[in-house]
C-alpha cells in the first residue's frame, strides 16, 4: 500500500462523462481521493454526500476532491445524479488504481470474484505527493472528516 511522504501512482480512471482522467492532469492543486465499494450502498451513499456537504470548504482553498469506485462509468453517473454530487466520481473499472494504491479488496461481501476498492481517502499535495492516508478493512467505517479538511487546509 501506498504511504504518507509517497509520490501518488498517476492512474487512470474514466468519468461519469467517459472522460479518460489521470491523477497529473490536476497537479497544482491539492486532491482529495476518495475511495469507496460501491455507489447506491447505504455507507459509500453517506460518505459521498458528507463530501458533497462539505464542499465549500475544499473549494475555499481551491482542493480537488476525486470519489472512485471500481463500478461502471453509466452506474457512477446515476450515483452522481440522483445523490448531486457537487465534484468528480470516477470509475476504476480496470482495477488499476486500487491496485497501485494497494487498496484491493477482494470477494467483497464473501462473494468469489467481487474486487471492489477498500474504504479509503487519500490527500495528494500539489506536487503529487501523499500526505494524508486512510484505509479501512471494514467497509462499515467512514473516514474522519475533520481531519481530511484539516490536511487539506494545511496543505494551501
Amino acid at each position: 500500500m501506498v504511504k504518507v511522504g509517497d509520490k501518488a501512482p498517476d492512474v487512470q480512471l474514466v468519468t461519469t462523462d467517459f472522460k479518460t482522467i489521470k491523477l497529473s492532469d490536476f497537479r497544482g492543486k491539492v486532491i482529495v481521493l476518495a475511495f469507496y465499494p460501491g455507489a447506491f450502498t447505504s455507507v459509500c451513499t453517506k460518505e459521498m454526500c458528507t463530501f458533497r456537504d462539505n464542499m465549500a470548504k475544499f473549494n475555499e482553498v481551491d482542493a480537488v476532491v476525486i470519489g472512485v469506485s471500481t463500478d461502471t462509468p453509466p452506474s457512477n453517473k446515476k450515483f452522481k445524479e440522483e445523490n448531486k454530487l457537487n465534484y468528480v466520481v470516477a470509475s476504476d473499472t480496470t482495477r488499476e488504481a486500487i491496485s497501485k494504491f494497494g487498496i484491493v479488496n477482494e470477494n467483497f461481501l464473501n462473494l468469489p470474484g467481487w474486487t471492489v476498492a477498500k474504504r479509503s481517502v487519500f490527500v495528494i499535495d500539489k506536487d503529487g505527493v501523499i500526505r494524508y492516508a486512510w484505509v479501512s478493512d471494514n467497509p462499515g467505517v467512514e473516514p474522519n472528516y475533520t481531519e481530511v479538511e484539516k490536511v487539506v487546509k494545511s496543505l494551501k
